[in-house]
């Protein structure tokens, strides 16, 4: 029999039983739709989620610290005394000249020091203690500030100020209140001085310099910043810092404050009284998370410590794997029983069609020949059911999608696109309804192969 004529045969033996064919098609359509719906959930949460984190610049960056204040901190190996000598001289320091080297790396977009410190802020006649950071230009396409009240900073030399919206409820009740007022941040700056002539203080009430020998004075100093922002999230972490930051500056603005740091007097007494500035750490930029290896490797070979969420990543993606995996067989339960709706139409098929198989086989029809025509009618209902299926799924995650932004926005939280049908989910669901539609068939096609023509020409 050829293809053409078991299609036509085909087509209009599903039309005869309209009523049955079609609830048993839109049984398959269900179950695929109730696959697709629960994959689609796991892909859109997964891509929500890989977005949000790209976004977030945390899977593309390296963070870079010195081997010195690995030693510094008690690592590696050997007694104390061997450790001291070490980090005397098989560490580099991490300064200028080495932020320089790491940006010619290739695939590095950027370079920019962690800039952060502790201190008091002013305002309205109060004192409040906070965690400063520096953020650079490029934390502004970071996800960070979504939903931020005001703006982010006009320009990289702004005197203006981001507020975390914690710390900012310790300045006023009504955070919004903040923005656009101005406050005073009090903060302890790095000075160089010849070590022949050493500064004198002029009052000590006003200013105090403490003389570090060699030619280094740390003295109080005052900025003016303006509040134009208040977040509610916290983007120490897409910048590189681990500090928990309350109160955003721009990081030029920060690195003209030249606020003195920790490393500071250690890099001066192990120089032997060098003025070099180092850095606590390094936010290295690479163009796509796919380079950070690479990029590790030659930071490694420069004589520094990086570190990535490389397995961060790897692991989140284990666990949406698994996710994904239990939707899907969550989902082709209700696939499984749209199968026996399958089995059960076309047995009855048999029954009622058995003098229309006694004639065909009369004719000359083999056995072959009926049972791809059983074959080809469990498939047209499995691929009429898929395709139905996969548009009600998607339809059923775009409610999903819907109501889950309004719930958000009730909320005053931004909207967020929770299902995803990717084509490949679409072919599949609809590739997998055929194929379990065919499985289905088996039986009945194998029984109406099997009857006798004689037998089924005196069927009544």
């Amino acid at each position: 029999m050829k293809g053409r004529d078991l299609s036509e045969l085909a087509v209009r033996n599903l039309r005869e039983a309209t009523l049955r064919n079609s609830l048993t098609t839109l049984g398959v359509a269900v179950g695929v739709a109730s696959l697709v719906a629960m994959l689609s959930l796991g892909v859109g949460l997964q891509t929500l989620a890989s977005q949000r984190l790209n976004k977030s610049g945390l899977f593309d960056a390296v963070f870079v610290t010195s081997r010195r204040a690995m030693r510094g901190m008690g690592g590696g190996d050997g007694p104390p005394r061997q450790k001291a000598r070490s980090s005397h001289e098989g560490a580099k320091p991490l300064d200028e000249d080495a932020r320089q080297s790491l940006a010619k790396i290739p695939n590095v977009t950027e370079v920019y020091p962690q800039i952060r410190f502790f201190t008091d802020v002013q305002y309205a006649g109060g004192n409040f203690s906070t965690n400063v950071m520096g953020l650079p230009e490029s934390a502004r396409t970071t996800g960070a500030f979504d939903g931020m009240k005001g703006r982010y900073f006009s320009s990289g030399t702004a005197n203006e100020a981001i507020l975390q919206v914690e710390f900012a409820k310790e300045l006023a009740p009504d955070p919004a209140t903040l923005i656009d007022k101005d406050l005073t941040l009090r903060y302890a700056q790095r000075q160089d001085t010849p070590a022949s002539d050493p500064p004198k203080p002029k009052d000590i009430d006003q200013e105090m310099d403490e003389m570090m020998s060699g030619g280094i004075s740390i003295q109080s100093k005052e900025k003016k910043l303006r509040v134009v922002g208040v977040t509610e999230s916290d983007p120490s972490a897409a910048s590189g810092g681990f500090a928990n930051g309350r109160l955003f500056i721009p990081l030029q603005v920060a690195e003209d404050l030249h606020v003195a740091q920790p490393t500071d007097v250690m890099e001066f007494g192990r120089a032997g009284g060098s003025r070099k500035v180092a850095y606590m750490a390094l936010t290295v930029r690479v163009k796509s998370p796919k380079d950070v290896t690479k990029v590790e490797d030659a930071i490694k070979n420069m004589g520094y410590s990086p570190f990535s969420l490389l397995d961060a990543s790897r692991n989140l993606r284990l666990v949406f794997t698994v996710f994904d995996l239990f939707l899907g067989l969550f989902g082709s339960l209700a696939l499984t029983v749209a199968s026996l709706g399958i089995i059960n139409t076309l047995v009855m098929a048999i029954l009622e069609r058995r003098r229309e198989i006694g004639v065909l086989k009369a004719l000359g029809a083999t056995d072959r020949d009926v049972r791809s025509l059983f074959f080809a009618e469990a498939g047209a209902m499995g691929l009429f059911g898929g395709i139905f299926g996969v548009a009600l799924g998607w339809l059923i995650g775009q409610a999903l999608t819907w109501g889950t932004t309004i719930y958000l926005k009730r909320q005053d939280l931004p909207g967020v696109k929770i299902s995803h049908v990717p084509w490949w989910l679409a072919a599949s669901a609809i590739a997998f309804a055929v194929i379990v539609s065919l499985v289905a068939g088996l039986y009945p096609a194998a029984r109406a192969a099997k009857l006798d023509p004689v037998e089924a020409l005196r069927y009544e």
